[in-house]
Order: C-alpha cells, then structure tokens, then sequence
C-alpha cells in the first residue's frame, strides 16, 4: 500500500476489512481481468469469492444476514475493487442500491423475503430508470404500471441495466397515473416496482425480455442489457414500500449512494493509472536514465498523484455526510464529478507515460484507457452532476430579500 489515497479515522474491523478486499484484489482479480475482459466474459470465479467473503450483504443490516457496515466501508471497499478491475465493481454496486433501497424504503414483509437472500448473493439486483429516448430526463419516463385487480401490468422499454442479465431482482421506474390527477408533477406519478425473473437472456418470464449483452467500448465482462416489458404482470405487493407515487424519490436516494459508490470507481481506476504509471516511468529508459528522472515525466506524476489524493478525500467526505444522516446530493455530486473527471486526466497521463506500449492490448493500461470513459456518463452525466450542483450551491447561498 502506499502513500496516496489513505482514511482517517478508520475502526479495526474497517482496517481488517479493507485489508482482506485489497489482498482479494491483488491475488484473485488483477492478474486475471485484462484477459477476461479482452474476451468480454463474466467474472463467475471473482463473483463467487466476493459472496465468501460477504460483500453481497457489506451494508445489509446485521438482522437479515449482512454484515451491516456504514457507506464509507462499502465506498472504500468499492475503490479496492476498481483498482483491480471497474467491472466487478458494477456487479456489486447495482446489487447494493436495490438492497438499499429495500432497507430504507420496503414494506417489512419486502425486507424479509429478500434482504437475507440478497446478503449470501442468492438474489442480485439490478435497478432501471433510463429508456431509449431520454438519457438523463428520468421525469420523461415512458414505461407504465396500470392496476389490474391484485397486480399491476408493466408495458415498456428500458435501456442500460447493469446486471440485466445475470440478476434475479430488478428494481424498475414506471409511470403509475393511478389516484394522481391530471397535470400531477411527473415526478410525483412514478413508482418502483421489484419484479422477480430467472438469471439469462431471451424470454425469461412470461411478458419480460432481456434482448442480449450491449456490445461496449469498455466496461466489459458485466452484462448491460435492454429490458422490455409487454403485458407483464407484477403483484401489488412487490410495488416498493407498498405505495405508488414514491418510486422518483425511491431512485433518486439509490442514485446518491450510487453517486458515491462512482467516485469511489474513480478513485480506484486513477489510484491503478498512478500505480502503473510510476512504476513504468521507473523501469523505462530514455536518453541514458529512466524516463522517471526527466522532469516533464515528474511533472506529470506530481499531477497525478495530487489529483488521486484530492479525488480520494472528496469521496470519504461525501460518504461520511450520509453515513452521518445528513442530506449529501450536493457532495456527492461534486465527489462523482470530481474523480470521474481527474480520473480520466489520470488515466491519460499514464497512458502518455507509457509511450508507444500504452497502446497495445498486452499493457493494463489500454484497458483502463477503455475504461474511464464510462464514469463520466454513469449515474448522471458530468453536466447534470454540474446542474445538481449549481443548483444546490444557490439554494445554499440565496441571498436574502
């Protein structure tokens, strides 16, 4: 472990936690990453070792099964993983937000029948909001719920599951016009709904289809599928917190944590550019010294190293904020900001570091090249993180009168 990129005030069981994830990482998941997702496969041998050691359940409480830890443990957790390869990392998070959004929202009877499920890893999570046609306008939301006698019929397309696939519990955003009168906000006619479906792709529940993996730049061995629903039946009982209308502010407490969990990505791709970086600059030799001694090449290390650090330390803070109970969209969103982007600049500076050979499959660092590009779209764009923000630093600063 080195210098950069370390928490304070972290308790034994954090230190011992954190300690077990990076030895995990370093053994089990970065010797092994570049070549699984050169071939686009999915990380059934991590997958299986992450459930061992339990971090399915990190953040679901003690009484259903998990090991009931706080979001800086998880974020960190989190950081360990994308450093060793950002794709496991998305299995986890889409996991965690459904989970958490159980917790803090479900009905006791949602709680008990999935939570202690979701702890082993027997049931993963996924969650959708966004369709084809609206990127970021989750208010412009198309797919709908409309009540038949016990259930609700689901009809409607959705885009960018993390985990369609391969989960067994998909938290998805509909419209529900029920019991809302005409010109409601529409963000208040929204509702959550869980559906419950076999592991695959094809049909895989009467009325609920996910089509195939979407072919990506990057991002790669984590399934990201479409999801289409035509006539598909979901009982009342699975609407999330078992009142409609709520789902919009359901899926926007999910996307806070969510916020952190990709600044934590962040972090931990530009902590493994660093890494990389440095270690070459040392080994790789220019005009009679290694290309670490020239200063253009310590120029851009200080650089590097600054941004980690600075990247690092906005991401406890946004964890510590909620942890603490208090509203955080505001550091969060300045957190996911902040590391996407120097995660990027970290990312390309290694690259530049290693010359000719960054180019090539056989270096990590083409991989993380394709990778860093992912976070400044995930979980809101770079802009509507700067919207959020904007926004919340006027509320914050109105001037009075």
């Amino acid at each position: 472990m080195g210098r950069l990129a370390q928490t304070d005030g972290l308790t034994d069981v954090q230190r011992e936690i954190l300690a077990t994830v990076r030895e995990f990482v370093d053994k089990e998941i970065i010797p092994v990453a570049t070549e699984l997702e050169h071939r686009d496969e999915y990380p059934t041998r991590i997958v299986e070792g992450l459930k061992e050691l339990g971090l399915f359940g990190l953040m679901i409480p003690e009484e259903y099964g998990g090991l009931g830890e706080s979001l800086l443990t998880y974020a960190l957790c989190v950081e360990e993983i994308a450093r060793g390869w950002m794709s496991v990392s998305g299995i986890i998070n889409t996991h965690f937000i459904v989970a958490y959004m159980l917790k803090q929202h479900g009905t006791q009877e949602q709680k008990d029948h999935f939570l202690p499920r979701m702890a082993t890893g027997e049931v993963r999570g996924a969650f959708s909001m966004s369709e084809p046609g609206l990127g970021s306008d989750v208010s412009a939301i198309t797919s709908k719920g409309v009540r038949d006698g016990d259930a609700y019929v689901l009809t409607g397309q959705k885009m960018w599951l993390t985990n369609g696939g391969s989960s067994t519990l998909v938290a998805v955003l509909c419209r529900t016009d029920e019991g809302h009168p005409e010109g409601t906000a529409p963000h208040k006619s929204m509702t959550t709904f869980l559906i419950e479906k076999e592991p695959g792709f094809g049909q895989v529940k009467p009325g609920l289809t996910i089509p195939g993996k979407i072919e990506k730049m990057g991002y790669k061995g984590v399934d990201t599928t479409e999801l289409i629903m035509d006539g598909l039946r979901v009982p009342a009982d699975r609407v999330l917190g078992g009142v409609t209308g709520r789902g919009f502010y359901h899926m926007m407490d999910g996307v806070e944590v969510g916020r952190v969990n990709v600044a934590a990505r962040g972090c931990g791709v530009a902590q493994r550019a660093f890494e990389l970086g440095v270690s070459y600059a040392q080994q790789r030799h220019t005009f009679g010294k290694p290309i670490a001694q020239h200063q253009a090449i310590q120029f851009k290390l200080a650089e590097m190293g600054t941004k980690v650090e600075a990247a690092h330390a906005m991401m406890v803070n946004a964890a510590r904020k909620k942890d603490s109970g208090q509203r955080n969209d505001l550091e969060a969103g300045m957190a996911k900001y902040l590391a996407s982007e120097y995660c990027k600049e970290v990312v390309e500076d290694a690259f530049r570091i290693h010359g000719g050979y960054g180019f090539s499959k056989e270096y990590e660092i083409e991989r993380l090249y394709r990778e860093a590009p992912m976070l400044l779209i995930g979980e809101g764009t770079a802009e509507i993180q700067k919207m959020i923000i904007g926004r919340r630093l006027l509320e914050e600063y109105r001037i009075q009168g």
